[in-house]
């Protein structure tokens, strides 16, 4: 279980006066075995907030519970050691590091072969065809972030953090993603997950939705409330603007 309590993230002001506060006290618990998604304007400190549950940022105010300990003052490293993990944007490629070997890696010990093709096809890709090939420039950013999925199932995490996974890819790779958090969501697992997402097909996912908009926590319930009148209020926004 993640517990954030009063968390607060600060950084110095441009003009070098004070500082600018890009999150603002924010509590709330993600529970066991539970898919939350956190959504909201852009800039409103989203992302922010998923670095800081990883510890690539640290909180200018608060505390950080996991499973009960306080990981608030923990590294990156030392987080994943407790299993979680975090999923970039743009993930990282590695030239020279097959697709076998990046799974194996995150395992912890070296995985057999039906195993590796076991995670690639349950993120939508021919298993065989990438097992030798290397996570580099050859791959599509879609291939990356499917790939990236598989490697954090291979750890069996805790709880997984996934940052706008849809971002910069393609209408097809995004299909092959929502089915891979599909099965993710109805997995009979322990492990959590938090996606950083604006898709409707990722939050109609979700146990839960999260609302973050400028640097606060302002909306958080089950998806069955909070989704419509989310969506509702979109539609909304747009009727306006076509009427201006």
């Amino acid at each position: 279980m993640l517990e954030l309590k009063h968390i607060s993230f600060s950084v110095p002001a441009e003009a070098g006066d004070g500082e600018h506060e890009i999150l603002q006290d924010i509590s709330l618990t993600v529970k066991d075995g539970e898919f939350l998604v956190i959504t909201g304007p852009n800039g409103g400190g989203k992302s922010t907030l998923a670095r800081v549950i990883m510890g690539i940022e640290q909180p200018t105010e608060g505390q950080i519970l996991y499973n009960g300990q306080d990981i608030t003052a923990l590294s990156v490293t030392e987080r994943a050691r407790l299993g979680v993990g975090y999923a970039f944007q743009q993930p990282p490629r590695f030239k020279g590091l097959t697709v076998r070997a990046l799974l194996s890696l995150a395992h912890g010990s070296e995985l057999p072969e039906d195993e590796c093709c076991s995670y690639l096809t349950r993120v939508g890709l021919c298993s065989r065809d990438y097992l030798n090939r290397a996570v580099d420039a050859s791959l599509s950013g879609g291939e990356v972030k499917r790939i990236e999925i598989a490697s954090l199932m291979a750890r069996d995490l805790g709880l997984s953090i996934y940052d706008e996974p849809e971002a910069g890819i393609d209408l097809w790779s995004f299909s092959m993603l929502v089915r891979s958090f599909r099965g993710l969501a109805g997995a009979n697992k322990k492990g959590s997950v938090v996606i950083i997402s604006h898709q409707e097909r990722i939050m109609g996912l979700a146990d839960t939705i999260a609302v973050i908009a400028e640097g606060r926590l302002t909306e958080l319930g089950p998806k069955e409330e909070l989704l419509p009148r989310l969506l509702g209020e979109f539609d909304a926004r747009c009727a306006m603007r076509g009427e201006a």
